[in-house]
């Protein structure tokens, strides 16, 4: 009965909410990077009924929440509106809840869909927590290199503009690249230089991508030498590369000592003393010491 109610409740809210919702689909409007190919024929077909049935989570974006989603999709680089990301969270509590029914008892049904509920819908969540995490690493990463053909260039006699637009058709596919990508056509459709580098270093909150924008934008208003700023900018993006990897130099041995603890050390406990303890447990020298008090 209760499985009941709930199906019926669901259907209601679906019904009510895909009579407010709008019929017409409405893309977001994005830059169309040249990197970027052609969405094949069959990926269009894969996500037809998913873009189609994401419109009943319209009214979801009004929502505070929805902001928060919009910023960490764009930097993950996840090409989803807001209402497919929802669609996917209530695909995965529904299929949290059908796994784990068949293993529920009665009296824990409201427990299980809390649980089913909460897993569900963080489990898109912690993937796109990922993606976002593995995307800063690689920016911190391939940022000085970056910053190096751009010195390269302007030291050439390039100015910043021709510099980046360079780097951008002649390096290879890379996250760092697509973000240059981006910088450069926002300054073509006509956003000011200090104001797209600045909403660069906005959109990740990176330190690295901080002291980059932070020194442009100083060039830019003070009239001093570019070439300058990203000589002295890429000797302390090296400097700062170095010094992370010795960090991470030094919390390797607390990292290993964890699995050393858990996994190597039971194992020789075991080599070392199975032996040991086996050879007592035949030859008891407390059992013949107790036999020969007695005769």
């Amino acid at each position: 009965m209760l499985d009941l109610i709930l199906m019926l409740t669901f259907l209601s809210s679906f019904s009510f909410i895909l009579g407010i919702s709008p019929v017409p689909w409405e893309s977001r409007p994005r830059l169309q990077l040249g990197s970027e190919q052609t969405t094949p024929k069959k990926r269009k077909d894969l996500w037809f009924f998913v873009r189609k049935g994401a419109v009943i989570n319209k009214p979801l974006t009004f929502f505070a929440i929805s902001k928060r989603i919009f910023r960490d999709l764009e930097m993950g680089q996840v090409d989803m509106s807001v209402e497919e990301f929802f669609l996917i969270k209530e695909l995965a509590i529904i299929f949290t809840l059908g796994v784990t029914f068949p293993v529920i008892q009665p009296d824990m049904l409201l427990f299980w869909f809390c649980m089913g509920f909460s897993v569900g819908y963080m489990l898109p969540e912690f993937w796109l927590k990922g993606k976002i995490k593995k995307i800063k690493n690689a920016i911190i990463k391939e940022l000085p290199d970056s910053i190096d053909l751009l010195r390269l260039c302007v030291n050439a006699g390039l100015d910043f503009m021709l510099a980046l637009k360079w780097v951008v058709e002649k390096s290879p596919p890379s996250v760092m690249n697509r973000e240059f990508n981006i910088l450069l056509q926002e300054i073509n459709l006509g956003k000011t230089r200090r104001d797209a580098i600045r909403d660069l270093a906005t959109k990740y909150e990176l330190p690295d991508l901080s002291s980059l924008a932070r020194t442009l934008i100083q060039a830019d208003k003070m009239g001093t030498s570019v070439a300058e700023a990203l000589n002295i900018l890429s000797e302390d993006m090296r400097l700062s590369r170095f010094r992370r990897g010795e960090q991470m130099a030094l919390k390797a041995p607390l990292k290993m000592l964890v699995p050393l603890l858990l996994f190597i050390f039971p194992v020789v406990g075991v080599l070392v003393a199975g032996p040991i303890f086996l050879d007592f447990m035949q030859n008891n020298p407390m059992k013949n010491l107790a036999g020969g008090s007695a005769k």
